[in-house]
């Protein structure tokens, strides 16, 4: 089977040797996503919420350049920082996965690649016909 990498152009994922996201025949997994712009600058700071809807904003864009639709994401996996505000990060993420009801985890972690970074999720998705 033919394999995609899937970049978001950021300067770090040649560095680390990784890619946002990888499409293989009917699978894809999107890598630990951030809450990073365009420009590469934490949207959100301070705000666990804000942080995680650019977060799924960045898993949706990556989905697409894969041919995808966050209604093909089958599992996501939610590392946070401080795990007395999973309220506030699962309402936003259920704002987008509602009807979609992935399969879902979310763990609290010590810490992510900058402090200023409160969440970071992943996501698989496979892609049918019938969604």
């Amino acid at each position: 089977m033919k394999r995609q990498n899937i970049s978001s152009g950021t300067p770090w994922e040649p560095v680390v040797g990784y890619s946002r996201a990888v499409r293989v025949g009917s699978q894809i997994w999107v890598a630990g996503t951030t809450a990073t712009d365009a420009k590469g600058e934490i949207v959100g700071k301070g705000d666990v919420r804000e942080q995680t809807v650019q977060i799924l904003k960045n898993i949706e864009a990556a989905l697409a350049k894969a041919g995808a639709k966050m209604e093909h994401v089958v599992r996501t996996r939610i590392f946070v920082k401080d795990i007395s505000q999973w309220e506030a990060i699962g309402r936003a993420h259920g704002e987008v996965f509602r009807n979609i009801r992935p399969a879902s985890t979310m763990v609290e972690v010590t810490g992510l690649v900058s402090p200023d970074m409160l969440v970071e999720i992943e996501a698989d998705a496979v892609v049918t016909d019938e969604v």
